[in-house]
């Protein structure tokens, strides 16, 4: 009786929203299955788009899975989560955001019977973080070094690890084209690691093969005032001076008061305002430049200047394309004209504006230090050519993994497959749970070819059946066939080139494990509810500025 009769402990704010135990986690597990649906058809080279409309009336369409995540604006907390970690896979390989996602979702859904039946989640994370653990020594074991071969060879390579990044994507018609031209600019650029020394530029019109990479430096050009069209449009081995100087007329920017005497000294003040200006000019000539750009506007006084003198000037030029120009013609960027010497100036062999489209290009290109490439985009719709730069960006990036980690592996769901038949043949050494627990993990990982075989309109039970039985194999060497797209049956995906940088599948894997395990460690959710206090607060400040505005008039004069 004494203990019905104890007073209830208040440790929340009333309307704290708490849920716990079995349904919560369940809920969580659905709300991330539900997220991966919307990903879930974008896989592979048949994968479908997704056209997205956001509030501001701006339309995407993309099947890069890190846009698509990023574009949902989703609200569910443990759903988020798998945002992060396709924001991440994107950040750090640039490619495979999809199948982390699917990964995460599909560990999570065979989790799901065991969290139903009270098995406990710990011994759930605690066996899949030894599969996980389990599927990177095996990659690593399976992957194939690239390293020691000719340029030449090494290049072709390269090539097709772009090839195979680009085939799911909306530009995979010209795959090789592009392939072959992302190769090249990122060997142009070197051991650099700024993404940024590869510029991307869009012009609308033309097709994609009109697309072209330059190897150097090329920017739309910049506003221009009159007399730019009487400056030379091409110089062969110019003197380049970078500024971020403004060079035009202008008033001072404090307030000053001038007293005079005699009107002849107003005139000596405005001569004083056009030697500065002109002072600055000659400085810039006298130091051989030929080519003139500026961060900051280049006036019409200056343009004509430079025009009468046979001296190209461009101003208002970006930070980055000053920083590109830069780096390529090994120049540096002033923030004076006193005392230029010939070490600050840059060089290239050719520059020239070329009309691309509806746009003039300033064109920098034989740059000797060359750390630099330009890629020019062309195409139809804005919405494609957008597509096509974020799917040259994760090319790019697969392409520099590659270059610096230089294993690949079967694509095409074949590495999936080894992993999946290795970790079932492995839990089969273990007694106890672990063993429902890591064949759970390894049925998860068939997600991968059974997808792809869905978005690509096979039978994926059929595909399935064949891949297991030619991985069984006990020579091993069915370890490399994957789904065969052109076909609808199973091919080597390593002597179809179907290959991707091993770390893309290691971090995939690492990724969706760890994401998985975030979730499945989560047993309570607590939404805090909106300081009701701090509203009403508000609210009644505002009436009270608004009472006191009426009275202010009451007060003042009468209207009329």
């Amino acid at each position: 009786m004494a203990a019905m009769l104890q007073p209830q402990i208040i440790l929340l704010k009333e309307g704290t929203d708490t849920s716990q135990g079995k349904p919560q986690l369940v809920s969580n597990i659905n709300a991330c299955t539900a997220v991966a649906d919307v990903v879930r058809t974008t896989l592979g080279p048949r994968g479908m788009d997704k056209l997205i409309h956001d509030d501001k009336g701006s339309v995407t369409i993309s099947n890069d899975g890190a846009t698509i995540m990023k574009l949902l604006d989703i609200v569910h907390p443990a759903a988020k989560i798998l945002v992060d970690i396709a924001k991440s896979q994107d950040s750090e390989v640039g490619d495979g955001t999809t199948t982390v996602v699917l990964l995460a979702a599909e560990f999570l859904k065979e989790a799901r019977p065991f969290i139903e039946d009270c098995v406990h989640s710990q011994n759930l994370i605690r066996s899949y973080r030894t599969a996980c653990t389990l599927a990177i020594e095996k990659i690593k074991e399976l992957a194939v070094s690239i390293e020691g071969k000719s340029l030449e060879e090494k290049k072709s390579l390269l090539a097709k690890c772009a090839a195979t990044t680009l085939s799911s994507k909306l530009i995979g018609g010209e795959k090789e084209f592009f392939a072959s031209m992302v190769v090249d600019a990122v060997i142009a650029i070197g051991n650099d690691d700024r993404l940024n020394m590869i510029g991307i530029k869009k012009v609308q019109g033309g097709n994609m093969r009109d697309s072209f990479l330059v190897n150097g430096v090329a920017f739309k050009k910049t506003f221009s005032y009159a007399g730019f069209e009487q400056q030379p449009k091409k110089f062969l081995n110019p003197k380049i001076l970078l500024l971020n100087v403004e060079l035009e007329l202008k008033s001072e920017k404090e307030n000053a008061e001038i007293r005079l005497s005699d009107p002849s000294q107003y005139q000596s003040i405005v001569d004083a305002e056009w030697n500065i200006i002109y002072d600055k000019l000659d400085k810039c000539v006298k130091s051989g430049a030929k080519v003139i750009l500026s961060r900051l506007a280049i006036g019409d006084l200056a343009t004509q200047y430079f025009a009468d003198r046979d001296i190209f000037c461009a101003g208002r030029v970006t930070e980055e394309d000053l920083q590109r120009v830069a780096a390529a013609t090994g120049g540096t960027v002033q923030t004076s004209v006193n005392n230029i010497i010939d070490e600050v100036l840059g060089t290239c062999e050719i520059f020239e504006e070329k009309q691309v489209g509806n746009e003039r290009f300033n064109i920098f290109s034989g740059c000797p230090s060359g750390w630099t490439a330009t890629i020019v985009l062309r195409g139809g719709a804005d919405q494609f050519i957008e597509e096509a730069e974020r799917s040259l960006h994760d090319a790019i990036m697969i392409v520099r993994r590659a270059m610096k980690n230089s294993t690949v592996v079967a694509g095409g769901g074949a590495i999936d497959m080894e992993i999946s038949r290795y970790l079932r043949q492995h839990a089969r050494t273990i007694a106890g749970k672990s063993q429902l627990f890591i064949n759970s993990y390894a049925k998860a990982l068939e997600v991968i070819p059974r997808q792809l075989c869905d978005n690509a309109g096979f039978d994926a039970t059929d595909v399935l059946n064949k891949l297991r039985q030619k991985h069984a194999l006990p020579s091993g060497e069915g370890a490399s066939y994957g789904v065969d797209i052109a076909t609808g049956g199973i091919a080597d995906s390593f002597a179809n080139f179907v290959w991707e940088p091993s770390l893309v599948k290691i971090n995939a894997i690492n990724a969706a494990t760890e994401a998985a395990c975030l979730i499945l460690s989560v047993d309570e959710t607590v939404k805090n509810p909106k300081s009701e206090s701090a509203q009403g607060e508000a609210a009644a400040s505002a009436m009270g500025r608004r009472g006191r505005g009426g009275a202010f008039r009451g007060r003042g004069m009468r209207r009329r």
